[in-house]
């Protein structure tokens, strides 16, 4: 698929380019009804709200000519298969993460979110204009899958805690929830790594079966109500600084799309994109101040933690690229683009930022 010019104005997320295709443009193409599977429940509404913001976006700029019909996750597949389900054409598209797919290959943990890697900002100045998205579509070609980014939640939390973590020690043998390569990681320093659903970690804190737990942050934390039970909430979350969330697309009945449609799809896209992370900047402070205020215990990882998890996250990606040219080919291009970010942010956002909340 040729990248137009049109792509840059979807870009900016508020899908203006769509907007220039009258809604006479579609009336003599014929109706589009397609199914959407997402891996997320309703009651991660922002999450999943994105993908009922594309069904939303593309009804109206298509004057009801593509509609979109989202199903949560497990109503038609299961929420870990969505990868498989637009594959095989099963469902036409889907919402889901793409880290939840390493076992297929660990570079489609690049489409989402790396342990110390991109922020949300950085990722979408990689995926849109760094070369990202055309590195991460020549993965997904192959599996017959278009990728779009589909929404951002910003820099995670650490997750909730049982004991207080004073330093390196206190991790070992501490029974968590975190999957993926953050509990790769975790695991080299001695945490004993969990993977639960959502609807399981509560419980599993209850009854002592998990000592620790991360899910996203503050908004989505408060209402799984892990703070009644674990009161110790640490941050940053460093293996997710800015996950993205994805929409897939199988990729034959992509082409199958008339242009205009096309369009319409990737500018109701980059829009979702926009407000998801937007929503979560809004929801998150809030629903923190009320933790904080309920008695939670806000703390930061120590340092040691940190950078003992910074060291094994770096070994873990080159050691990968020394066997998989996937993963190599993208995380050459990932990890120099994230050393110009780190310097440009430091020297601007980072000191306005620091300065700025040093103020009362």
């Amino acid at each position: 698929m040729k990248r137009r010019d049109f792509l840059k104005g979807a870009g900016t997320g508020l899908g203006l380019a769509a907007a220039t295709l009258s809604p006479k443009a579609f009336a003599d193409l014929p109706t589009v009804k397609w199914r959407l599977a997402s891996s997320f429940p309703k009651s991660l509404d922002t999450i999943y709200g994105a993908a009922e913001l594309l069904s939303d976006r593309l009804n109206k700029i298509t004057a009801g000519k593509f509609q979109l019909r989202v199903y949560a996750g497990n109503e038609l597949v299961p929420g870990l298969l969505v990868f498989d389900a637009v594959q095989q054409g099963t469902v036409e598209c889907g919402h889901t993460a793409s880290y939840y797919y390493v076992g297929k290959n660990m570079a489609f943990a690049f489409d989402t979110a790396m342990p110390f890697g991109l922020t949300a900002r950085q990722q979408n100045a990689w995926m849109y204009y760094g070369g990202g998205l055309k590195l991460m579509r020549e993965l997904f070609k192959p599996y017959n899958i278009l990728n779009f980014p589909g929404g951002n939640t910003g820099v995670q939390m650490g997750g909730w805690f049982r004991k207080e973590i004073k330093s390196l020690k206190d991790l070992q043998g501490l029974k968590m929830r975190i999957p993926g390569l953050g509990g790769q990681i975790m695991a080299k320093l001695g945490v004993v790594p969990q993977t639960l659903a959502g609807g399981d970690i509560y419980p599993a804190l209850e009854r002592g079966a998990l000592d620790a737990a991360e899910w996203v942050g503050p908004y989505d934390d408060e209402k799984l109500g892990f703070h009644k039970i674990a009161k110790h909430y640490y941050y940053p979350g460093w293996w997710e600084g800015g996950p993205q969330l994805s929409f897939y697309v199988n990729l034959q009945k992509w082409n199958d799309l008339p242009d205009a449609y096309q369009q319409a799809f990737e500018a109701a896209a980059a829009e979702a994109n926009l407000h998801m992370l937007a929503e979560y900047d809004h929801k998150n402070p809030q629903s923190l101040a009320r933790l904080v205020k309920s008695g939670v215990k806000l703390q930061a990882f120590p340092k040691d933690v940190m950078t003992a998890a910074y060291q094994e996250a770096f070994r873990l990606y080159e050691a990968e690229a020394k066997t998989n040219p996937a993963f190599a080919r993208i995380y050459s291009d990932w990890k120099r683009f994230r050393e110009q970010q780190n310097l440009w942010f430091k020297v601007a956002e980072a000191s306005y930022a620091n300065f700025l909340y040093s103020q009362r």
